[in-house]
């Protein structure tokens, strides 16, 4: 195989090939770092490049699989992590110039289980500031969409879905507290699961929202994705909101049988006048249920009317708790924080108490109703987003009052099961063509707690029988 293909392949396939040892972690693991080297200078997805480290762990892996102790599909295989995961003996910066020095003692528990799988850490990704999902915040310069270089990639998950899609890395992690995984995902045109909450160990992550914040994998494909978020989960002793629910054989559960699954299309997210979704993204939607019938499904029509205030729901909780946890910084260190960073928190700081109070029983209604329709169906569809990936303004400040209320519409398409606490996750389901360039549709499907299994299952079934897996951007 040549070299500079070796990016190209899912992270199923290396996986397949390192394990047949046709190809070696080393010649991996080189690949990536030489197309890293090339690339990222464009894309600015890493705040870190591991190599040497990288290289000294693909060695390892080639040992240990040359004398038969393979650990499992992700080994020797390389991925990146956001940089609010802690990883021992590597700078965690959190996008910010606060940060910008610390090193931490141990790893993350989500990353301490990608070492136990075999994989292979390449580096530490670019985010928004402190995960704040503002797409210019970060102290490293913002990360770059491979579809289109000024357009933004996705918050705050902003470097695992430029890496991933810019063929960077094999598979990621990102963190989603309002939708910062489906959220980069949808831009960029992969795949990203936001797990049930409780799933995956918080353990060693810098949190934004403790009751919201979930980890999970940002990939190329579902198989990957599968292979990402079983290498991640499980209860955790560091972590006591992790469930000891068993983890399931999430790869071989990928069967893509539909036969009799009751799918529910959330009517409400296609209203334009209400969420403003753009023609191109319902049409994309409505024509996903369609092929949904096709391979055997049913499909209802849902309506969730708490769903348009979700966005607001979700950003008033999320920005006090972030606030809250670090009090001092936005006291004593303002002026190191980004301009964006320092108005949400500074505006965090002024909501009233009764306020808060009314969004966490606004959000328990919300899960209320989420569960409701999950009595009647297996798994919810609607957007992910109510567009493909907008352009970065660098400009910073809050610019008008119309887009200030857009954006908080906007964190409804992802908010609402965040708040909900299950599984959900984004894919690629058409594109648009927009100014010479073509940017990706996505589709979201959410499942009842702990059922990432019927989500992927029902994702792979659409991915394995549509083209979308097979367009990738010219980068």
């Amino acid at each position: 195989m040549i070299k500079s293909d070796i990016p190209f392949l899912s992270a199923t396939d290396l996986g397949i090939l390192i394990k047949s040892k046709e190809l070696s972690p080393v010649e991996a693991v080189t690949a990536y770092l030489d197309r890293i080297q090339e690339i990222n200078p464009k894309l600015n997805a890493y705040i870190t490049v591991c190599r040497d480290r990288a290289l000294d762990q693909a060695k390892q892996a080639e040992q240990e699989i040359n004398n038969g102790n393979y650990l499992g599909p992700l080994h020797g295989v390389p991925v990146a992590v956001k940089d609010q995961i802690h990883s021992a003996g590597i700078v965690t910066t959190d996008a910010s110039k606060i940060r910008s020095d610390f090193v931490p003692q141990e790893n993350a528990t989500v990353l301490e289980n990608l070492n136990n799988s075999g994989a292979i850490l390449l580096g530490k990704l670019n985010l928004s500031e402190f995960a704040l999902g503002d797409p210019i915040s970060s102290a490293y310069g913002p990360a770059r969409n491979p579809w289109d270089l000024e357009r933004n990639p996705g918050t705050s998950s902003t470097g695992s879905g430029a890496a991933t899609a810019g063929f960077l890395c094999a598979t990621s992690l990102g963190e989603d507290t309002g939708g910062s995984i489906r959220g980069p995902a949808a831009n960029c045109g992969l795949v990203g699961l936001r797990p049930t909450w409780g799933r995956v160990s918080r353990y060693g992550v810098d949190g934004a929202c403790w009751s919201i914040d979930t980890i999970g994998p940002i990939s190329r494909t579902v198989s990957d994705c599968a292979i990402t978020i079983g290498s991640i989960a499980g209860h955790d002793p560091k972590d006591r909101y992790t469930s000891n629910i068993p983890i399931p054989d999430f790869v071989n559960l990928l069967n893509g049988n539909l036969k009799g699954l009751k799918i529910g299309l959330v009517m409400d997210f296609l209203d334009s006048d209400e969420l403003g979704v753009t023609s191109a993204t319902k049409e994309a939607v409505v024509a996903a249920a369609e092929h949904f019938r096709t391979l055997g499904a049913e499909v209802l029509e849902i309506s969730m009317p708490l769903a348009k205030y979700t966005g607001t729901v979700i950003r008033t909780i999320t920005h006090t708790d972030r606030v809250s946890l670090f009090p001092d910084r936005i006291r004593t260190r303002a002026s190191d924080h980004h301009h964006n960073t320092k108005i949400a928190f500074m505006a965090a700081n002024l909501i009233p108490a009764q306020v808060y109070y009314k969004a966490q029983k606004l959000r328990e209604m919300v899960r209320t109703e989420v569960m409701e329709a999950f009595k009647s169906v297996d798994v919810l569809i609607q957007p992910t987003s109510s567009g493909p990936a907008g352009k970065i303004n660098l400009e910073p400040g809050v610019r008008n009052i119309e887009q200030a209320k857009k954006d908080l519409i906007e964190g409804s398409y992802r908010g609402i099961y965040s708040l909900a606490g299950v599984p959900a996750l984004s894919i690629c389901c058409g594109f648009t063509d927009i100014d010479g360039k073509t940017l990706p549709l996505a589709l979201q499907i959410a499942g009842r707690p702990f059922d990432e299994a019927t989500v992927l299952n029902t994702a792979y079934a659409y991915e394995q029988s549509n083209s979308w897996k097979d367009i990738r951007p010219e980068f």
